[in-house]
């Protein structure tokens, strides 16, 4: 590895190499802007599922036996908080939405045609509410979802204002895929500002220096530049990039860009006491840090392209956008941070100027103590924080999943809104029902019907079965299922999966030779939970090998690997626990999205390793001149400043998160900064140097034993 950075490096930190190096970079920077935009190619739509989840062969099978009816179901919802809704002014609405011709409107049943006994049926028992299905044209995505919502409750609750007491919301899945996007477009830009207003702070408070703040920012702006038109070029090729995806991979860059800036310019303050050219400093920096800088931009890369071995869409559509962010990241650790900081020399760190022989060591602040500390009484600092460790840890066995993202938007959003009033009053199925398709291999007879429909409409769980189609040849029927409980809810998912394993079964005692198929908001959230679950135990077995692997390769030492990768993976399960403890104390999340230990996973452990293979490469650096204790200590004081800083400002951009109105991404945000802390002041500061050493013996030492 250092034959092949040394080169690289040194030419950088030289005048001309580094004018060139700044320049080709702005030059890349100008050339991919002229080239598509990201916005262009980022979808809020993005299918989660592969092709082969049953769910998604049931849609398919549907949409082939039943064409142009595959449209994105939402529910018109028309209440009264006074007392018993006004028919009239109900049609009044409808008939104004119907009258804008609104594009991208299938069909909205035509309340005015049908008879009395049958609105029974899209009212509530109370008398407050009416709901009224429509159908939005197959083939939209979100961001038209969003469209046609704005432009029928404008039209709605234009006519509502002159109206006594009807309030209108959208619901169902094509509401709630239209607040959706909207979420997005609004949190996206106050994500960016937050994250570059808590690092330009932070950066400013610890370092007391306004171009140490302004220098990293540079960087992280070029690169994201890069990166994000890098990433619209592949769009452009035919990727879908998810929203959520764009979101994180902005906090990946910016949280990376900024560390391993700090990682270079604390070693070159430490050369330019050394050194008086300040192109000598950075090239002596860059010789002491390159390595260690881009092998943990490397674990970071290697763990991101895992992801591709993923089944669950979400997760493998990381692999090219991040695997793409961390690539210019790497390559940019080694050519434009240090141009940029070689740059501005000595004057990067204005006030507090290193001078040339001034002073030949770094002031250390706490982490001379605590490294004294940590190294003579190993037993007790180790201890105590294996112990929390461990505490913390079991808390995980607590953890719940929940999979209605609805309950988590906004208060005031017209879906949630629409979505609680329907819930209140309704059979809870009516939300989102639940399509089965039945094929057989002979027609369909009003016996065999009515016998589905009771046999199905004798299960507790289901409030409803209705026929909604049938073929020509009467040998496929659809059927509109909506159960007794919250289609989203964990009991409704249970359920469906039980059903969906019965129902072989089912058609085989009502003499029916065939086969069903269940698609619907609830099977996806099924199929959902069944890949998530075979994701995590695949996508933490190869991560921990190829981690392994990678640590071995720079330490040379399986057992410092091993328990370097124990105290990450230890770390991890201690955020979670703590996470789930504190998101619930704190804000009221009793349960999380099963996205979120995969997200925390990937995360905390790629970049969590980041500061045991800084402080692991700086032991074996001094224990070329040092005994095993004496080394360690020199390693944390060393480096205790540096990845302290670079945790606490790691900790607030994954915490920045937490603005997103997205419950996923403020949890995976909190859950993510509160581990990078746990890895930054306990694991790395305490945990591992008393593991090292435990294990790791003086050369003399282990000769003697030897001989």
């Amino acid at each position: 590895m250092k034959k092949l950075l040394y080169p690289i490096t040194d030419w950088v930190s030289t005048k001309r190499g580094m004018w060139i190096t700044i320049i080709a970079w702005l030059v890349l920077t100008v050339g991919l802007s002229a080239g598509p935009m990201l916005s262009e190619y980022k979808t809020t739509n993005f299918q989660s599922l592969p092709d082969e989840a049953q769910s998604m062969v049931a849609e398919k099978k549907t949409e082939e036996l039943f064409p142009n009816e595959q449209g994105t179901p939402g529910i018109l919802v028309f209440h009264n908080k006074n007392g018993d809704i006004n028919l009239d002014e109900v049609k009044q609405i409808l008939n104004g939405i119907i009258a804008e011709d609104i594009e991208g409107i299938e069909t909205i049943v035509d309340i005015s045609a049908l008879p009395p006994q049958a609105l029974g049926g899209f009212t509530s028992e109370d008398g407050s509410t009416m709901i009224v299905p429509m159908e939005l044209e197959k083939g939209l995505g979100n961001s038209q979802y969003s469209e046609i919502n704005d432009k029928a409750l404008e039209t709605g609750n234009e006519i509502a204002e002159d109206l006594e007491s009807t309030e209108f919301y959208i619901t169902g899945p094509a509401g709630i895929a239209g607040d959706t996007v909207k979420l997005f477009e609004q949190a996206d830009f106050v994500l960016l500002i937050a994250t570059v207003l808590i690092i330009l702070i932070l950066l400013i408070v610890i370092y007391r220096s306004p171009l140490l703040a302004i220098i990293p920012l540079l960087a992280t702006v070029i690169v994201y530049q890069v990166v994000n038109q890098s990433v619209a070029l592949m769009g452009a090729g035919g990727l879908e990039v998810s929203s959520q995806t764009s979101s994180i991979m902005s906090i990946l860059l910016f949280a990376a860009v900024i560390d391993y800036s700090l990682f270079v310019f604390s070693r070159y303050r430490e050369e330019l006491n050394k050194y008086e050219s300040k192109y000598e400093a950075m090239k002596y920096a860059m010789r002491a840090t390159g390595e260690p800088v881009f092998f943990a931009g490397g674990t970071v890369l290697a763990a991101m392209l895992i992801l591709f071995f993923a089944d669950f869409r979400d997760y493998l559509n990381f692999a090219p956008v991040f695997g793409t962010a961390m690539f210019f990241i790497m390559i940019a650790s080694v050519t434009l941070l240090p141009a940029l900081f070689t740059l501005f020399g000595r004057k990067a760190f204005w006030p507090k100027v290193p001078k040339y022989g001034q002073e030949t060591e770094v002031k250390h602040g706490i982490w001379g103590p605590v490294a004294r500390f940590v190294v003579n009484k190993p037993g007790i600092s180790g201890g105590i924080v294996a112990a929390f460790l461990v505490l913390t840890a079991f808390n995980v066995f607590n953890l719940d999943f929940e999979f209605d993202t609805v309950k988590k938007f906004p208060e005031d959003l017209p879906s949630r809104v629409g979505y609680e009033i329907v819930e209140e009053r309704f059979d809870k199925g009516e939300l989102a029902p639940t399509t089965l398709v039945v094929v057989s291999e002979d027609a369909f007879t009003e016996e065999d019907t009515k016998a589905i429909i009771d046999q199905w409409q004798s299960y507790d769980e289901i409030a409803s079965v209705r026929v909604s189609a049938q073929t020509e040849n009467a040998k496929a029927m659809k059927l509109g299922v909506a159960l007794s409980m919250n289609p989203y809810s964990t009991e409704a998912i249970d359920f469906i999966g039980d059903l969906r394993s019965e129902t072989p079964e089912l058609l085989e005692e009502l003499s029916i030779n065939g086969e069903a198929y269940y698609s619907g908001v609830t099977a996806k959230l099924l199929d959902e939970r069944e890949i998530n679950n075979r994701d995590i135990v695949k996508i933490v077995l190869l991560e921990t090998v190829l981690i392994l692997v990678l640590l071995y390769a720079l330490t040379r030492s399986i057992k410092m690997s091993i328990y370097m990768m124990g105290t990450i993976l230890l770390s991890y399960l201690s955020a979670l626990g703590l996470g789930i403890f504190l998101v619930d104390v704190l804000f009221g999340f009793e349960a999380l999205s099963s996205r979120v230990p995969v997200y925390a996973f990937i995360f905390l452990v790629a970049l969590g390793i980041d500061y045991n293979i800084i402080l692991a490469s700086r032991f074996i650096e001094e224990r070329k001149a040092h005994k095993v204790k004496d080394a360690l200590e020199i390693a944390i004081r060393n480096t205790g400043g540096v990845i302290s800083s670079a945790g606490v400002i790691l900790a607030a951009t994954f915490a920045a998160l937490t603005t997103m109105p997205i419950a996923d991404l403020f949890v995976f945000g909190f859950i993510v900064a509160v581990g990078i802390l746990i890895d930054t002041f306990l694991v790395r500061g305490m945990l591992l140097p008393a593991l090292i050493l435990f294990f790791e013996k003086d050369q003399k030492t282990a000769e003697a034993q030897q001989n």
